[in-house]
């Protein structure tokens, strides 16, 4: 058992400290602590390499770190080609569900094969190593073929979510330069068809770099075919020119594997570049290490390819670790909110990945639709994109995981490419904290000036060392690189989130810098008044805003979705009033609290607070092509 913890603490039993790969989390700490290059060296040394590199870490041109300088790889054969050779060859590499319930699996040999395929029908439109590609698609298995043939010839995939506007889709096609579209003539999305063709028509309007545009047939809709210009991906694969071999193209470990666009809270989306040798290592470590991936495992992670968590943890990460994944198309709760529940007991999955917003939602449903099903089959659950209130964790841990699975909360960012702050399944948990920094990686929690602050004060959270999954740059724009990451602290990496450490070294995310709220001269995190008040028994979800008060500079202003069944009331609004000064302090109380049906989030389930504010102070919310709905 391991030493005694302060605050309320989950225990690992036996049984999962037993089968767990990693059963001393200090021993493997301490060993990435002491020497943090044999470390990584170790790690990279079971992928395979054309060639080995001359220098583990090029740390010459800080902040522009390079990692396994002069090695040449490529993260597909990683992928792919290096498990044919082995009993993974007939292994399933996915195992896919339509939001209608139609089903298909690939093994690794037919993804290998269909890869191929697709990379012989980029290089006949003239894709060459460099090229940029952009992929507009839904949750289908196309879009992991589209991502793993641009990196085999070398191209640059630019994957932009499948739910993003015709402005967002633009500007993403004209800043990354991309000759080549592929695109799905439409996605499944809660019983309706959005129309991705027709976006990416009027995209295409707006820029003009693209040659071909590729187009995936998912729901058979009418759509417009431009002649010379369109083509259909089914026909394509069809064609001789798409032979089943394909020459894979030797990267060097520092060449760009992909871009993917992140909101900044100003300016135009951050291109962050990653590269194919530290990004694989990075990933292939984190997901075997913390989802403690074993041969028979059914992995879900139930991201989107779009983000940077589908990037690692759904395409890359699960492959490079020979597992088998589930993708699942559609919504958790369509259309019964027991959709995951049945899948899980149908396809046997061992471990759910996935974000407190998605808990939460299903929260509101009771406990009855869980219960409806067999999940015995879990071992571990997970948590990403946004701090887990307690509750939600609770919840999450009793009556999914019926006290037997550990949760992975991770913290990590599209700029780190992996997990930075997570357990392990060996390592004792507290609900709402991701615990301590994944080995090897060294992390504070700073003031103003850069101080360390003391156990449970707030800070701006920073990373210390180098790590081999680390954004390079932003594509083609390195002064924003210098300028937003590594200028507020030099030689230290600013993450932009704020947190705290307890006097057990676990961190504690309270959220973007910029949506923390000064009341009377006091911080307090949005993400410390939401917890609050899901607290309470009748709340299914919150966001809370700071608005101007002239006598307290900032006041809150909350906004509850109610669970099933709740009667909205003047008495439940001042109740929980109480309830957040109880939770939080007297300052926290909330001036205002207004009940509403759903709040505005983006496809990743992050609450666009600064929308609630603009429609609070009457102003114009500005690019919302985020949203969901």
């Amino acid at each position: 058992m391991a030493e005694k913890l302060n605050g309320e603490v989950y225990y690992p039993s036996e049984e999962v400290i037993s089968y767990a790969r990693i059963k001393n989390w200090d021993e493997l700490n301490n060993f990435a602590k002491k020497d943090l290059q044999n470390f990584w060296a170790k790690e990279a040394e079971e992928l395979f390499w054309f060639k080995k590199w001359d220098k583990v870490l090029d740390d010459s041109n800080k902040p522009f770190y390079k990692w396994f300088t002069g090695a040449k790889t490529n993260i597909v054969y990683n992928c792919l080609d290096a498990h044919l050779k082995t009993h993974r060859r007939n292994k399933l590499a996915f195992i896919w569900e339509g939001e209608n319930g139609e089903w298909k699996t690939m093994s690794y040999h037919a993804l290998h094969r269909e890869t191929c395929k697709f990379a012989n029908v980029l290089k006949s439109m003239g894709v060459q190593k460099g090229d940029r590609v952009t992929i507009y698609m839904g949750r289908i298995p196309e879009i992991i073929i589209a991502m793993l043939a641009s990196a085999r010839i070398g191209a640059v995939h630019s994957v932009v979510y499948g739910g993003f506007s015709v402005e967002s889709l633009a500007e993403r096609i004209e800043d990354s330069q991309s000759k080549v579209l592929i695109v799905a003539d439409g996605a499944f999305q809660r019983g309706r068809i959005v129309p991705l063709k027709k976006i990416a028509d009027e995209a295409l309007e707006r820029c003009g770099t693209v040659e071909h545009v590729l187009v995936v047939k998912r729901t058979g809709q009418e759509i417009n075919m431009e002649y010379g210009r369109d083509m259909w991906y089914h026909e394509l694969m069809n064609l001789p020119i798409a032979s089943n071999s394909c020459a894979l193209e030797e990267m060097d470990s520092e060449d760009p594997l992909f871009i993917l666009y992140t909101s900044g809270t100003t300016g135009k989306p951050k291109a962050i570049l990653h590269t194919h040798g530290g990004y694989m290592v990075g990933i292939y470590t984190s997901l075997k290490y913390v989802f403690d991936i074993h041969e028979e495992d059914r992995y879900w992670c139930a991201a989107d390819p779009g983000w940077i968590t589908g990037h690692s943890y759904i395409v890359y990460g699960p492959l490079l670790n020979g597992t088998t994944s589930f993708i699942y198309e559609g919504a958790p709760n369509f259309p019964y909110p027991n959709r995951w529940w049945q899948m899980i007991e149908k396809y046997g999955i061992n471990i759910l990945y996935t974000a407190p917003t998605a808990i939460r939602g299903l929260m509101r449903f009771g406990e009855a639709w869980v219960k409806r099903h067999n999940l015995s089959s879990l071992r571990l659950l997970g948590s990403v994109g946004e701090p887990i209130n307690p509750e939600a964790w609770k919840w999450y841990y009793k009556v999914v995981g019926n006290e037997r699975c550990p949760i992975m909360d991770t913290w990590w960012q599209t700029e780190t490419g992996m997990f930075m702050i997570t357990p392990m399944p060996s390592v004792p948990l507290k609900p709402g904290s991701g615990t301590k920094p994944f080995p090897g990686i060294e992390m504070d929690v700073v003031d103003e000036k850069g101080n360390p602050v003391k156990p449970n004060e707030e800070g701006y959270l920073i990373i210390k060392t180098p790590w081999p999954a680390m954004i390079r740059t932003v594509y083609k724009d390195p002064e924003r690189y210098v300028s937003q990451y590594w200028s507020k602290y030099p030689g230290v990496y600013l993450t932009g989130d704020s947190a705290r450490k307890d006097e057990d070294g676990y961190f504690w995310i309270i959220g973007r810098v910029d949506d923390v709220i000064k009341v009377s001269g006091y911080r307090l995190g949005t993400a410390e008044i939401e917890s609050a008040l899901v607290s309470h028994n009748a709340v299914a979800e919150a966001a809370a805003i700071g608005l101007p008060h002239e006598v307290k500079g900032n006041a809150i202003y909350a906004y509850v979705i109610l669970r099933n069944g709740i009667e909205k009331s003047p008495a439940l609004i001042e109740e929980l009033r109480q309830h957040v000064s109880h939770e939080v302090g007297p300052i926290a109380k909330p001036e205002r609290i207004e009940f509403v049906d759903s709040l505005p989030k983006t496809r990743s389930g992050k609450i666009m607070r600064r929308v609630l504010k603009a429609k609070a102070l009457g102003q114009d919310p500005g690019n919302i092509s985020t949203l969901e709905e």
